[in-house]
């Protein structure tokens, strides 16, 4: 449900206020609401971006008090993956939320998230099951259960996500809404640099040349993106157009898609008149693997 926005808390800085502490954080927010100021909500893992930063201000549009975590979850990285070198600057990230600005800044420890007996996962059947589901096995059930846990941890609000991560954003629209969670999901575009490539906190991890050819990505999406506006409405010639648009630029595919946007399945056949296709692709440049997607008939890239 659309929260209706109240005159906006006057503060003598633009400073957010950091907490650790969750419980604290939710005594505040229930304190707004019971005053009636609506709660916009922003679930970063850090290293914050001018992706972030957009989010943010999106959430400030739409509610009068902004909160924004900071937590890089363990439960959502396998053991071959990049948990101890994701990048973490708490210092800079504050900063960057001050300029937005962000209220609060929720940096909980991890056994406030996972304490000690912790024994329930959240898990979404289907979704999760395609794309970067075979790819990161048990990805998505970190995902659920650390963004149920936060969305407890906040209440009631309206919370912002990004559309670069979009079967993750599928994944918590349906969780959210099966569990009947009082929250409302919000979608955002991509945000991209100037050559179009999609910000992402990884891309930090790229040297000058790897980050030349990590174009390819969305280069490739392009040319799925011209072929549909032509009227190509065969996923395999689609895919044909991505795997030929990452060919000797990239150093390994996890996988080019385009199929339905809502079920995050193939179409049958071809798509059909009138429906929109989402055109995704997970590669490796160097050792960073690089996600990005169009939906196709609803977006320009």
């Amino acid at each position: 449900m659309a929260q209706t926005r109240k005159p906006a808390r006057k503060r003598s800085t633009t400073r957010p206020v950091v907490l650790s502490d969750p419980g604290e954080l939710r005594a505040i927010l229930d304190r707004d609401r019971r005053r009636g100021r609506s709660i916009g909500f922003v679930p970063t893992m850090g290293a914050l971006h001018e992706g972030h930063l957009e989010l943010v201000r999106r959430a400030r549009t739409v509610a009068d008090v902004v909160v924004v975590s900071i937590f890089v979850n363990p439960t959502q990285f396998g053991p071959n993956e990049d948990l101890a070198r994701y990048p973490r600057d708490l210092d800079g990230d504050v900063r960057l939320l001050a300029t937005v600005p962000a209220d609060f800044v929720l940096v909980p420890p991890v056994e406030a998230v996972y304490p000690p007996g912790h024994a329930t996962t959240v898990h979404v059947a289907g979704l999760g099951d395609g794309l970067c589901g075979p790819h990161r096995p048990g990805h998505f059930d970190g995902v659920t259960t650390v963004v149920a846990k936060l969305f407890s941890m906040v209440g009631p609000c309206t919370a912002i996500f990004g559309r670069k991560d979009f079967q993750q954003l599928q994944v918590i629209r349906r969780m959210t809404a099966d569990l009947e969670l009082p929250v409302e999901v919000v979608g955002r575009p991509t945000v991209r640099e100037p050559d179009g490539m999609a910000m992402s906190s990884r891309n930090r991890y790229l040297s000058p040349a790897d980050r030349r050819r990590a174009t390819a990505l969305v280069e490739a999406l392009r040319a799925a993106a011209a072929g549909f506006q032509a009227g190509e409405r065969e996923p395999a010639t689609l895919e044909r157009k991505l795997r030929d648009g990452l060919a000797g630029r990239v150093d390994r595919i996890d996988y080019v898609f385009v199929g339905n946007p809502e079920t995050l399945q193939p179409w049958p056949g071809a798509i059909p008149p009138g429906r929109t296709a989402l055109a995704a692709i997970a590669a490796f440049v160097g050792a960073t693997r690089l996600i990005d997607n169009v939906e196709l008939g609803a977006e320009t890239i």
